[in-house]
């Protein structure tokens, strides 16, 4: 079970600019700018007997997105990579997850920051399953949010940024005080993108469907799942998916770091079966980062 302590009260190190600091010490000031501006960046991604699953794909993505939003990060994706692995090794962890969050500092105060400092933290503790274990075996029930994801030519939506997150936490609050687990959200256009940190998949007839990301991430785990159902011959299509199209999907199933592959029961009005095919694919995922990779 995830430990109950407020995040800044807790034993450990943190990766701070360069150098291991007491977690408790891995402080801001609260003129920084990103805390004002949004001007931030980060990475989910988790570590699996001691070794972080695509781990310098992780990196990259991390330098990717600040560059998306005009900064520079000040450590090439070898040394992210290796800051990374010393976390680990110093909090003495084995499976974890793991943060590392990049931001302008507070050097300059106003909506222009050339000015502000890059800074580079990295943390990682221990995280279950992020829906809990009983959703695996019943399925997550998604509220439909009145939340859009928004137009590629209205933010940097390529980008891992801290400010396009606002919205997923209003739609997460909103379905869970109407006892939901997490909500299902379109996009600009109507179609459905993703739940709040996930990305979405549906299943009929045994072909896998995934809604195109073009305005929100493409993510890693959910690259990784494609080709896990793909190397079972299983076809993958990528398209727009309009909501009224839900009620002939069989499954349904999220991805991400956080989420790993975790099926739905029903999102909205519509009603899905944890089905064997998200359950196969749950278990070749698993099986692959934890480097266990059977022979089919």
């Amino acid at each position: 079970m995830t430990e109950q302590r407020p995040y800044d009260d807790r034993d450990g190190w943190i990766w701070l600019d360069g150098e291991l600091i007491p977690w408790r010490e891995a402080n801001v000031h609260v003129l920084t700018h990103a805390l004002h501006y949004a001007s931030s960046v980060f990475e989910g991604q988790r570590a699996y007997g001691g070794e972080v699953f695509k781990l310098s794909e992780h990196s990259a993505r991390l330098k990717r997105s600040a560059e998306l939003l005009g900064f520079e990060i000040p450590y090439s994706v070898e040394e992210i990579d290796s800051a990374c692995r010393l976390v680990l090794e110093k909090n003495g962890l084995e499976d974890a997850y793991m943060r590392p969050l990049a931001w302008r500092g507070s050097e300059q105060m106003g909506v222009s920051a050339q000015n502000a400092k890059i800074h580079l933290a990295i943390s990682a503790w221990y995280w279950g399953a992020y829906f809990g274990e009983d959703a695996i075996r019943k399925g997550l029930r998604l509220d439909i949010s009145k939340w859009r994801r928004p137009a590629p030519y209205t933010a940097p939506t390529e980008s891992k940024a801290a400010g396009l997150y606002m919205i997923c936490t209003l739609a997460r609050h909103e379905a869970q005080a109407k006892g939901f687990d997490d909500a299902l959200m379109f996009d600009w256009r109507g179609q459905v993108a993703e739940a709040t940190g996930a990305n979405a998949f549906f299943i009929r007839d045994g072909k896998i469907y995934t809604p195109t990301p073009d305005c929100f991430l493409n993510g890693i785990t959910r690259q990784t799942v494609i080709e896990l159902a793909r190397k079972r011959g299983i076809e993958v299509i990528e398209k727009a998916i309009w909501p009224e199209e839900l009620e002939s999907f069989e499954e349904f199933f999220l991805t991400g770091s956080a989420a790993e592959v975790t099926p739905v029961s029903e999102a909205g009005p519509w009603r899905f079966t944890v089905g064997e095919m998200s359950m196969q694919l749950r278990r070749d995922y698993l099986d692959l980062v934890n480097r266990r990779i059977s022979n089919h």
